[in-house]
């Protein structure tokens, strides 16, 4: 808004130029009034959405924690505290730069300005946006750690968690989602195939980087003792809680609500002239939506399948499938239709128990199916967003305001995003292997990936973290008051449990 003290005037009698002066002095501080209350909606919801998707982390460590062995729970869920406290700090003195460093001239391969939040905060960023962007990036970190879970040495899950959230995702993170990153879908100066890539909440970005980077963890390091026989033979290695691994589900289903509505970083901005109902505040609604839709169908077809399959209607196959649904629609979520998810999910579901099969006849031994699910599900998003997204959602989402932006193939837009989103599938694909598959190989080489035979046997909680992580009584030499249950065998065929404290 804006006012002209000169043109007021000559509507106003005697002493114009000063209450003409004063009016629009008054009502210019409205109009900062207005601005300010916006940048401080959008940076509470953003804020908001970054505290959702850290609450991912939480989930990732209950399912991580339900998906191992009991003598591994304390290994395990430790790692997942330093995958973001490590993350943290890497992320923030090389990642978010890396990521988005942004500047004159352009770069399209990597950023480099704002190290350590240098300049910050500015007419760009705010540190909302650095918090938002490092909750994502720990979230590829703990992907990654389930792939080499229980049988990974300690140290190695601090090097390549530093390596993965300082360096490799900050670089994939500007490729695709940086302003100057080469295949951005918001570079307007230089769309790749004149569209850019369409990866808006990360099925490639996060997903992919994740799980390919946790298969070169369980590929180098190979399965785990008894994962299967010696002629071959596929075993079943159990996690030791259903519970665990369901409460982890939800809570990363309810953290998927900032990871990918929170993906349009702002929510007061119109779509329209002003008073319209509809503007991006709808936007982010909908894809809330096709969130749910997706990981729910998924999650039944899973069920259903696996009941198929095995015989079995199996909780821990039906929360990998609804992940693998999330992880799917992730990509196109802000761009489809609903009725566009529930094709996702399903063929999601598909995907990974397709993925599944193919990794017991190779031997490949992931704990909770991270790189069939993250990766092979975050492919298939990034070629159904080539294939379902709408013209005018790309248009208001992305603002392209350009004729003939390409959208999804199936939806009447051609070719052009398809060949974008394939060539993001292979150079994630490439630049992972790359970087983590070397690091892994060096870390094998030099023996500190995998742990001994031993200490596999053993359990790493009692090996490498001085004792189990559940206590089952207290000995307490001074004065014993531990609560102890002994078995008794009575004449009489009934065997009774009593309690003597």
């Amino acid at each position: 808004m804006a006012c002209s003290a000169e043109e007021l005037a000559q509507l106003l009698g005697p002493n114009a130029t000063a209450a003409a002066s004063f009016i629009c002095d008054r009502f210019q501080a409205v109009s900062y009034n207005f601005t300010d209350t916006n940048y401080a909606i959008d940076n509470t919801y953003l804020l908001f959405s970054a505290y959702l998707v850290f609450a991912m982390q939480l989930g990732f460590a209950m399912l991580c924690a339900g998906s191992v062995r009991a003598k591994n729970t304390m290994n395990i869920m430790l790692t997942n505290v330093l995958d973001a406290a490590t993350g943290g700090l890497f992320y923030y003195l090389f990642g978010f730069a890396f990521a988005f460093g942004s500047g004159s001239p352009s770069n399209g391969f990597i950023g480099k300005h704002y190290f350590a939040l240098k300049s910050i905060p500015n007419s760009t960023f705010d540190y909302s946006n650095f918090l938002y962007q490092w909750a994502f990036a720990i979230a590829a970190a703990g992907i990654t750690s389930g792939s080499i879970a229980e049988r990974t040495q300690f140290v190695a899950y601090l090097i390549y968690s530093s390596f993965l959230t300082g360096f490799v995702y900050p670089v994939v993170s500007h490729w695709f989602w940086s302003s100057d990153g080469w295949a951005s879908a918001t570079n307007s100066g230089n769309l790749l195939f004149r569209s850019g890539v369409i990866d808006f909440a990360g099925s490639g970005v996060v997903h992919m980087v994740g799980g390919i980077a946790g298969f070169w963890g369980a590929f180098i390091e190979g399965p785990r003792i008894g994962r299967f026989d010696h002629s071959g033979r596929s075993l079943v290695l159990r996690g030791h809680s259903s519970t665990l691994v369901v409460l982890g589900t939800f809570l990363l289903w309810f953290g998927w609500y900032g990871f990918n509505p929170g993906s349009f970083l702002k929510i007061s901005v119109a779509y329209s002239g002003g008073g319209n109902f509809y503007g991006q505040w709808s936007a982010i609604g909908r894809t809330a939506v096709t969130t749910t839709l997706a990981g729910c169908t998924a999650a039944l077809t899973t069920l259903f399948g696996k009941r198929i399959l095995s015989g079995h209607w199996n909780v821990t196959d039906v929360c990998n499938g609804l992940l693998g649904g999330f992880a799917a629609i992730t990509s196109g979520c802000s761009v489809v239709e609903p009725w566009a998810a529930i094709i996702c999910g399903f063929v999601a579901a598909v995907v990974l128990i397709s993925c599944n099969k193919l990794a017991e006849k190779v031997k490949f031994d992931d704990p909770l199916e991270a790189t069939q699910l993250h990766g092979g599900c975050g492919a298939w998003g990034i070629i159904f967003t080539a294939l379902f997204a709408t013209k005018d959602y790309v248009s208001q989402v992305y603002n392209s305001g350009q004729p003939g932006r390409p959208y999804g193939l199936f939806m009447g837009g051609g070719g052009r995003l398809l060949a974008a989103h394939i060539i993001q599938i292979l150079v994630i694909t490439g630049w992972v292997s790359a970087t983590m598959g070397t690091l892994f190989f060096i870390l094998h080489k030099l023996k500190l990936l995998r742990i001994s035979a031993e200490d596999e046997m053993a359990g790493m909680d009692l090996t490498r973290h001085g004792g189990f992580a559940y206590m089952y009584h207290e000995d307490d030499d001074s004065n014993n008051h531990a609560f102890e249950l002994r078995k008794i065998e009575p004449a009489a065929p009934t065997t009774i449990v009593t309690a003597r404290n």
